[in-house]
């Protein structure tokens, strides 16, 4: 016994040294190098001081994600707040400031809005870690009941959407042709835009020709599971390879948005098993990571009808971007906030309340990224509102407190809520393959684009959602405090992989 007690814990000793590794080069490269990189690579313009506290928060950002993904606990809703925040909110803007070199579609921004647009930012975030921190403590305070039996996927209904979800994506190709379906990112939209004139309109039945056939795919990888004979679970992996091949050609790298390919690809990869185990959970984030840090910036190379491979750096291609809009769109909603224009709650009854047709509602709420274009005078107004814009446009500087306070409470329970699902499946199992990811079309905004999407997906995710077994609050503790929801494939008696 002696023996076994000694070598568990050589065991444990060493998994922890391999782990404690892992994050100090993890910490070197994001938090120390890549900064001290870019400082040194791009040269002070004397434009503003605000880029102190950019580089502060991708410092700070580096750290978080480094616990994130070391840790294997897949955190995932977390940890993508903090891949958007480490790149759009620390890095990019970081890089501009220090050239002078504003996103293009947002020029003429007074420097002198760049330090109070860095403390809005860090305002958010650090309203969301306190938030977070709160919420933790609480967890801690009140220890988890046993977990009951994870809500499952109803096999009827998820065949039901799947069948819906393929008829509405066949509807979508027909409607556009497949040559501008599947050709350049340009063309396809050119359909889309032509099709359904309506910004909104189009928004929700791109989104009903994706979301319906990703939430089957799912729930089909579910059903397998849970299967017992093997002729189920032959078929529902027929069912769900089938729904993926659907689904891949209309959501591609080359015709589709980088982010919604992205959401799809995440999703699908997690489907397969890609956060089932701690080992496949940290591989997962570190490609997530690597992937929007070096794939994303140049992605859009390939999918216009001209391939433009004309990249200088890896810092030069966010200098003027208009992909890094974020940070000058805050600027802009600021200034938006102290010209008085602020009609609270405005744009959010706008965005919930997409559906309302404008011939019932005349004057609803534009895009806010729309809205803050024509307020700016840019001729250009497919704009980002990030999160941080958005509560600024609906109440000023209390908003933003508001919405990021409420963030980091529900962000920190929905991961509570997935991390056990990843090892017992069920809904949630798909919630947390979906909607992490997702979130970062959510924090780049603007909110009314994404709203119909997520929309449709919760409707998708509630409509597949079978019979809970008993109540209980399904790792309600904290995983960090040691006393919360078990991490996919942990095993008792061996020490954490």
């Amino acid at each position: 016994m002696g023996k076994h007690t000694g070598m568990f814990d050589g065991a444990e000793i060493r998994a922890v040294g391999a782990r404690i590794a892992l994050l100090a080069v993890s910490v070197g490269v994001l938090s120390v190098v890549l900064p001290v990189a870019l400082v040194s690579d791009i040269p002070d313009r004397g434009r503003s001081d605000a880029w102190i506290v950019t580089l502060l928060i991708m410092i700070y950002g580096g750290i978080r994600l480094s616990v994130a993904w070391v840790s294997g606990r897949p955190h995932l809703f977390d940890f993508f707040f903090w891949v958007f925040g480490y790149i759009f909110m620390g890095l990019a803007p970081t890089a501009q400031i220090r050239a002078d070199a504003v996103s293009t579609t947002t020029p003429g921004i007074d420097p002198a809005f760049d330090l109070p647009t860095a403390g809005i930012v860090a305002l958010g975030i650090g309203c969301y870690e306190v938030a977070r921190a709160i919420w933790m403590l609480r967890q801690h305070a009140h220890p988890p009941q046993a977990p009951g039996a994870p809500r499952a996927v109803s096999p009827a209904r998820a065949i039901g959407l799947a069948v819906v979800g393929l008829g509405i994506s066949a509807f979508f190709v027909a409607q556009l042709g497949p040559a501008a379906a599947l050709g350049s990112r340009e063309a396809a939209f050119a359909a889309r835009e032509a099709r359904w004139p309506d910004p909104s309109i189009r928004a929700v039945m791109y989104a009903a020709a994706v979301y319906p056939l990703l939430i089957a795919t799912g729930a089909m990888t579910q059903l397998r599971r849970a299967a017992i004979s093997r002729a189920s679970r032959v078929a529902y992996s027929a069912a769900a390879v089938a729904a993926a091949v659907v689904l891949l050609l209309i959501v591609n790298p080359i015709a589709s948005a980088r982010y919604t390919f992205g959401t799809v690809a995440v999703a699908l990869a997690i489907f397969a098993g890609a956060a089932a185990t701690r080992l496949r959970a940290r591989v997962t984030m570190v490609l997530a990571i690597v992937a929007f840090l070096f794939v994303f910036p140049i992605a859009d190379a390939f999918r216009t009808d001209e391939v433009r491979v004309n990249r200088t750096s890896f810092f030069g291609e966010y200098l003027a971007n208009p992909d890094y809009d974020a940070f000058w769109q805050i600027a802009n909603s600021l200034a938006y906030w102290l010209d008085g224009l602020v009609e609270p709650a405005r744009q959010f009854l706008g965005s919930i309340l997409f559906w309302v047709p404008r011939t019932i509602w005349p004057d609803k709420p534009t895009d806010t990224g729309i809205v803050l274009a024509e307020y700016r005078g840019y001729a250009f107004d497919n704009l980002s509102a990030p999160l941080w814009a958005e509560a600024m446009v609906n109440g000023g500087v209390i908003a933003v407190v508001i919405v990021f306070i409420g963030l980091g409470m529900v962000l920190r329970a929905m991961d509570v809520r997935v991390v056990p699902a990843f090892a017992t499946g069920g809904v949630w199992a798909i919630v947390g393959a979906v909607l992490p990811v997702y979130m970062t079309i959510l924090m780049r905004g603007s909110l009314l684009q994404a709203t119909g999407a997520t929309t449709v997906m919760i409707a998708c995710l509630l409509l597949v959602a079978g019979r809970s077994g008993t109540p209980g609050d399904e790792g309600s503790g904290d995983a960090e405090f040691g006393v919360g929801a078990p991490v996919p494939r942990d095993r008792a008696g061996q020490p954490p992989a």
